[in-house]
């Protein structure tokens, strides 16, 4: 996988969240560092920065000294009283004052969990550290969010997004054109794990990645595509754009929460809607979606909001 062969070894390779890598990196040069917590959307960098902070801690055989766990494979109470506290009382390897536990996707433990947690970083915190991974650090109690160093991720800036797909791709021998490039960056919506993802599936149809492959593997429609819809609706009504609409999730394979998540990003570019509307269209594609999910039938719903929006937009 592209992803794992690319995935940095060190701190100082992570790309873009720069205030972090500037704070883990001052860890990694002390060689040593306090409960973790990293937080933020998937694809961010957090299990990233784990990995490449405890190499550069206990260096190439880190993994001897790290007690690497999914906590939602492993969420039980039982799973933190035997694996964890086993690993936790243990003496670290000859050359290092302490070990480490990595807890990826921590917000998934229970709360008795995180309760046996939170006494266990309390009792062993001179010979072990833990680096927890979350997606929102809401689900993690007080009691261990105070014991840790908070550490917030936000999604990739498209250019940096940018810049890694052409990195990787040179590094791969992956001709791709550029604006196949700038469209994975909009696509993966900060998620570099997806964007590397949808390049090396790109890149396994053709030898040249173009923008038209990288919207049909990656299940989404481009820009321009959606804003026929929006001018069908404006400009030749309900039937019209219907059809435009059934049109574009045939095409792309779109489920109907895809599409109508996607025309709401695309929403705020289009340029003949006012704000105000834009407001009204926001409500209507809420309601559609919050059906869907419910359990509402998928063509009915779709068909209802596209008639609200062609009667909301004058036709």
């Amino acid at each position: 996988m592209w992803v794992e062969r690319h995935r940095p070894k060190s701190v100082i390779d992570i790309k873009g969240q720069e205030t972090i890598v500037e704070r883990l990196g001052s860890y990694a040069n002390s060689g040593t560092f306090p409960h973790l917590m990293f937080s933020g959307p998937p694809g961010t960098g957090k299990t990233t920065a784990a990995l490449a902070l405890t190499r550069d801690v206990f260096g190439e055989n880190f993994r001897n000294n790290l007690l690497e766990m999914n906590a939602s494979d492993e969420r039980k109470l039982e799973s933190i009283r035997t694996k964890v506290k086993q690993f936790a009382r243990t003496v670290p390897l000859p050359g290092t004052n302490f070990k480490a536990i990595f807890l990826d996707e921590a917000d998934a433990l229970t709360s008795d969990a995180q309760g046996a947690l939170r006494r266990i970083m309390e009792q062993y915190a001179d010979t072990c550290r833990f680096i927890l991974s979350c997606n929102y650090s809401s689900k993690i109690i007080e009691a261990i969010q105070s014991r840790c160093a908070v550490f917030r991720f936000r999604p990739l800036e498209e250019s940096k997004v940018y810049e890694m797909i052409l990195q990787v791709a040179k590094s791969e021998d992956v001709e791709i054109e550029s604006d196949a490039a700038m469209a994975i960056a909009q696509v993966s919506l900060g998620d570099l794990r997806k964007a590397i993802t949808s390049l090396q599936v790109a890149s396994s149809l053709s030898s040249v990645v173009t923008r038209d492959m990288i919207y049909e593997t990656t299940a989404t429609a481009p820009p321009e595509e959606l804003r026929h819809f929006f001018d069908s609706c404006k400009e030749h009504g309900f039937k019209h754009s219907r059809i435009k609409m059934r049109e574009i999730q045939d095409k792309y394979g779109l489920a109907g929460t895809d599409l109508v998540n996607q025309l709401h990003r695309e929403l705020e570019n289009i340029p003949f809607i006012e704000d105000k509307m834009k407001l009204e269209i926001t409500e209507i594609m809420a309601e559609a979606d919050f059906r869907m999910v419910e359990g509402g039938g998928e063509n009915l719903q779709l068909d209802a909001m596209t008639a609200r929006i062609c009667i909301l937009l004058g036709n």
